[in-house]
Parts: C-alpha cells; sequence; structure tokens
C-alpha cells in the first residue's frame, strides 16, 4: 500500500553516470541546482561527475588522456551534495569555453573540422564512461547542448549514445520556456535594495542618479529591480522606438579605420537618437517635482549602450578603454565595457537646466557582479531545487533527451514540463530564441502605472 510519505521509488535506468557542469556567468541559488540533481543520482546509485569550470577540461581533452579527479571533475554523493542547496557561488566552477561555436548553421554538422570540438568533449566523456550531460548556463549554453544532441543523433548506430538535458540559467531571466529562471528573483532584491537606498540618498541630498544594470537584450532584471525598488523611471532596449534608430559606419576603435565585411563593404551599425531617452527621463523628473517628489533615481538596462553612436561612446569611457574595444562582425561592442550612465547623468542635467534654469546633478552607476553570487532567497532555493531534481527525473524517470527542465507556473505553481530543444531553438540559425520584456505587456505596463505620469 502506498502513501503521501513514500520515497520515490528507484527507477530501473541504463544510466549508471552522469555528468554535470555548469557554463557562463554565477546565478544565485546555482549549487541548488546541482545539490538538488547530484542528491537525487546519488541516491538512486547514479554516480554524479561534476566537471570542474563548465567545458573548460572537455575542450582540451587529447586522445589517451586520463582527466584527473580534483583537477577536472569532482564525485558528488549524498554526503557532497547534503547542505548545497542554500551555499552561495558555484560548486563545481564555472567558464566559457564553448565546444559548439563553429557550429553556426546545420551544414556546419557535416563539417568535420568545425564538430572537432563536439567530438573531443564526445571523446571526453566517453573516457570517463559518462551516459548523461547536464549542462547548466543561459541561451549559449543551452544552444551547445542542443548542438551535441544534434552531434549525437548523428553518430554511427554502434556508437555509445550520451544523452544531454539543460538546465536554464540566467538573472536577466531572457529565456524561452520558462517564466521565471532560478537566480533572477534573488538578484533583483539586492538590485531593489541598492535603488531603495539610493532613493533615500537622493531625497537627502538633492542629486539624482542613472543605474545601468545587465541585460543585453531583455530588460527583465532592470524591471524587477525597477519595480521592487520603487525606482523613478526604468528604460530597457524594448522600449526604444524605431523611429529613434539610423545607422552608422562602424570604425574600429584602436585602428580608426572603416570595419569591413566579408565582402569589402563598411559594416553598417545600428544607433539610437539618446536625445529621446534624455527627454523622456527629464519629462519623468518634472512631473515627479510637479508631484513634490525630489528624489529621482533611473534605471537602465545595458542593451541600449549596444546602440551609441560611437562618438558618444568615446564620450563615455577613456581613451585607453575605447581604443581596446572589439566590434563583433555586425559592429556591436561589448556592453559590460560601455559604462554610459555617468555620461547619461550629464545629458539629462543639461537638458533640465535648458527646460528649467535650474542646475541639478544626476550621477551615473553600473550595477552587475555583486548580484551573481548573493546568498539566494528562499523562492530561488526551491526553484532551483526543483530544476536539479527534474533533470534526475526526466533522464532517469522518464528516459527523455535533448529536453530543457522547466518549472512553469500554473495550478501547479512548482509544476516540472520539459521543453524540447528543436521549441527552443531557431534550428536554421542554430540560436537560443530570446525572450524580452513583451511591450505591452501587463508587466511592462506595471513599471508605467508605478511611474510619474507625465
Amino acid at each position: 500500500m502506498t502513501t503521501a510519505l513514500d520515497s520515490p521509488s528507484r527507477p530501473n535506468t541504463d544510466i549508471k553516470r552522469v555528468a554535470i557542469l555548469f557554463s557562463g556567468g554565477p546565478a544565485p541559488a546555482a549549487n541548488a541546482v546541482i545539490g538538488g540533481a547530484a542528491i537525487c543520482f546519488a541516491r538512486a546509485g547514479v554516480e554524479v561527475y561534476g566537471m570542474l569550470n563548465g567545458y573548460t577540461h572537455l575542450v582540451d581533452y587529447k586522445e589517451g588522456d586520463v582527466l584527473k579527479e580534483g583537477e577536472a571533475y569532482v564525485r558528488l554523493d549524498k554526503c557532497t551534495a547534503e547542505g548545497l542547496r542554500t551555499r552561495q557561488g558555484i560548486c563545481i566552477g564555472t567558464a566559457r569555453a564553448n565546444p559548439g561555436k563553429h557550429l553556426k548553421t546545420p551544414a556546419d554538422l557535416e563539417d568535420a573540422e568545425k564538430l572537432a570540438p563536439m567530438e573531443t568533449v564526445y571523446q571526453a566523456l566517453c573516457s570517463l564512461g559518462i551516459d548523461a550531460l547536464v549542462s547548466i548556463g543561459g541561451d549559449d549554453t543551452l544552444t551547445t547542448a542542443a548542438k551535441f544532441k544534434l552531434f549525437m543523433d548523428r553518430k554511427p548506430a554502434d556508437a555509445k549514445r550520451i544523452k544531454v538535458v539543460h538546465l536554464p540559467k540566467t538573472i536577466d531571466n531572457d529565456y524561452e520556456g520558462i517564466p521565471f529562471t532560478f537566480g533572477y528573483f534573488t538578484a533583483v532584491e539586492l538590485l531593489a535594495k541598492q535603488v531603495r537606498n539610493l532613493l533615500a540618498d537622493s531625497e537627502a541630498a538633492g542629486a539624482g542618479f542613472v543605474c545601468q544594470l545587465m541585460g543585453r537584450a531583455a530588460a527583465w532584471l532592470a524591471y524587477g529591480a525597477s519595480i521592487a525598488g520603487e525606482a523613478s523611471a526604468v528604460v530597457g532596449l524594448e522600449d526604444i522606438d524605431e523611429s529613434w534608430k539610423t545607422t552608422e559606419v562602424t570604425i574600429d576603435p584602436e585602428t580608426g579605420k572603416e570595419v569591413l565585411d566579408a565582402d569589402g563593404k563598411p559594416v553598417m551599425r545600428t544607433i539610437v537618437d539618446m536625445s529621446h531617452v534624455v527627454n523622456h527621463l527629464v519629462d519623468l523628473v518634472i512631473a515627479r517635482e510637479k508631484e513634490g517628489k525630489k528624489a529621482f533615481v533611473a534605471i537602465i538596462s545595458e542593451g541600449v549602450a549596444e546602440f551609441l553612436p560611437q562618438e558618444e561612446i568615446k564620450k563615455c569611457i577613456s581613451m585607453d578603454e575605447y581604443q581596446s574595444l572589439k566590434p563583433d562582425t555586425f559592429g556591436h561592442f561589448p556592453v559590460s565595457q560601455l559604462k554610459y550612465s555617468s555620461r547619461l547623468g550629464r545629458l539629462m542635467a543639461e537638458e533640465y537646466k535648458r527646460r528649467t534654469g535650474k542646475s541639478r546633478k544626476f550621477n551615473g552607476l553600473q550595477f552587475g557582479y555583486e548580484v551573481r553570487c548573493n546568498q539566494p532567497t528562499a523562492y530561488d532555493v526551491i526553484v532551483g531545487s526543483q530544476i536539479g531534481v527534474g533533470c534526475y527525473r526526466a533522464l532517469c524517470e522518464d528516459g527523455k533527451n535533448g529536453v530543457m527542465i522547466s518549472v512553469n507556473s500554473g495550478s501547479d505553481p512548482m509544476g516540472l514540463t520539459f521543453p524540447a530543444f528543436e521549441d527552443l531553438i531557431n534550428m536554421s540559425k542554430l540560436r537560443a530564441y530570446q525572450r524580452p520584456i513583451k511591450v505591452g505587456s501587463d508587466m511592462h505596463k506595471l513599471a508605467r502605472y508605478l511611474e510619474a505620469w507625465k
């Protein structure tokens, strides 16, 4: 007779050894994910290898090598997994090594040279007797997991098959297939506290603040911090109207010469006329003053910086920093290095004085790394644990392969779902779909209702 208190039954699975790796930037509750997964696998009699520093040791593998315990991996058993759930950091480390970076189209999957890093990872995992790979990371890592699945599908019928599942991680929360990723609300909580501190400072001293937050393609973090922290304004890349955009020729900061594409034509980059953003923020400053509110803190997502004109970029950072910037093939610069909030604050001060005849200072700040390993909230520990346990259930109980582990909201708030890679990946480009905040959605509108009404 079964009861509600019965332990899970141990499944009959052909998975005897699993590898877990974490790739990309840290996120709060990372250890809850790893611990939740490891403790279930271990209790079911499945050996768990925690690969140290992402794909680093796997991509460096040479045929005949012996990957050393303590150097390339650690074993996670019932004892070592106990107590991980609330621990800060990442117990197996992380790195950005990416064996799938040369695979950009389906045709590349037929190119032995471009597939070589994937083959190396496969051989390294085989050398350890790994039956399944659990990857934890952002959209790049999801894409790599999907590419590994496609690579495995093309292996000869008699070759060893390694299953792969992916666990979504990003405090940017820009993932298709899951409402909120683990660590998002923890990051928002710390950022909101910083915003509240700045509001008190602004009220006391009179100066306003412009804060640049992480979020290249999606402003979830900016909107969350703004709403929870009672910021005065929030602007994400999603809010930039198409009429505010134009183009310019990309100039190499180091050489001062035009950047040319493969056909020898200048690379054109999309830019934004930032006067529209400045005017919007000053509108809100004046609207708040009419309401009798002196404090002002604006939150801007870093993705906006990608579209700054290069003449504006020069005014945001030192010449040494500017000359070290490297544009990608689309003319984009690394947004985390573009500290533009101080420049935006100066432009706001100029526009405010032009309109009112009064002087007011707006200080620029950049938030980011301090939130990535913050002590996780209970909510994120629960979400992370469920995602970790979910990868065990997907692999060992359901025999799934090529899926992401998701916790979806609904009648069962912590209910597990397992969307397939092909539903999350643009297969023609081998890229994960991004999920910006939808303009006009209720989350987006919430910020507008709470800001001063112009």
